[in-house]
């Protein structure tokens, strides 16, 4: 088991400031963050076998003794609705509904996908963000940057990887297309255009190299500790009232579950 922790030296809190917890049950590295406002002021990231029903619910026991917190001090709830593990996003969502529920406190349903295009250093200004979807496959998005803003461009995807790239490919044409660009210019160049970024780029590296349009082109990898980003993106559309609550947040699967797969009608 990896265990992670950090804690902020400026205690105790002030009237000024929104205290709130950011949830990522979408993947094995699990992680939880405390924010005062845009600050990480604790984290927990884990990657382990262990159930997340039973290790989250430690991890944030011991975070918020540290801390001196309950959950009653949380003015907002950031959860990952998607996409990732059914099991592991029920999880979280199921948590968070229920404290949702209890205390009153609104929640910000924020994409992984997005959590990881936040954290990209590239100067590109599309980034093309995919993640392990198992079983050969991957969940993917292309986002717009604009400053600290992302934009989605076309829609998420569970595809495999071949096809992402076919999809990425789309989404700059039809960018380009929203951004006005001449005519002669939509077929031009990628080149510094889109960044190819993800917590486990070596899903797509073979797909990448046996193209002819993509061979060579950098994969960044950043972190799976999606927690502190999702707080930061859930901070900020709570700031501009995009929020949830309780019976309004959904999981946000892309591709239907194995159940719906099996499940046959009459």
């Amino acid at each position: 088991m990896r265990f992670f922790a950090c804690l902020a030296c400026q205690l105790p809190y002030t009237q000024n400031s929104m205290i709130s917890l950011a949830l990522d049950t979408s993947a094995p590295s699990g992680s939880l963050a405390i924010l005062r406002n845009l600050r990480i002021i604790g984290a927990v990231m884990t990657d382990s076998h262990e159930a997340y029903s039973t290790r989250m619910f430690r991890h944030l026991e011991s975070l918020m003794t540290e801390l001196g917190l309950t959950l009653r001090d949380f003015e907002l709830f950031s959860v990952v609705a998607g996409p990732g593990s059914f099991t592991g996003l029920r999880v979280g969502i199921t948590a968070v509904k229920g404290w949702s529920e209890v205390f009153g406190t609104p929640v910000a349903a924020v994409s992984g996908l997005e959590a990881l295009a936040a954290q990209s250093h590239s100067t590109a200004s599309l980034l093309a963000v995919y993640v392990d979807a198992r079983r050969g496959g991957v969940y993917g998005a292309v986002y717009r940057r604009s400053g600290d803003d992302l934009t989605l461009v076309g829609d998420e995807v569970s595809t495999n990887p071949e096809a992402f790239l076919a999809h990425v490919e789309k989404a700059i044409a039809a960018d380009r297309i929203a951004c006005g660009a001449p005519t002669d210019q939509r077929n031009a160049s990628r080149a510094g255009e889109v960044a190819f970024v993800s917590a486990t780029p070596e899903v797509l590296a073979a797909a990448v190299e046996q193209s002819p349009e993509w061979r060579g082109h950098a994969l960044e990898n950043v972190s799976a500790l999606l927690a502190p980003a999702v707080g930061r993106i859930g901070v900020g559309r709570y700031r501009r009232g995009l929020i949830v609550d309780a019976l309004r947040l959904v999981a946000n699967y892309i591709r239907p579950t194995e159940a719906e797969l099996l499940w046959k009608g009459p």
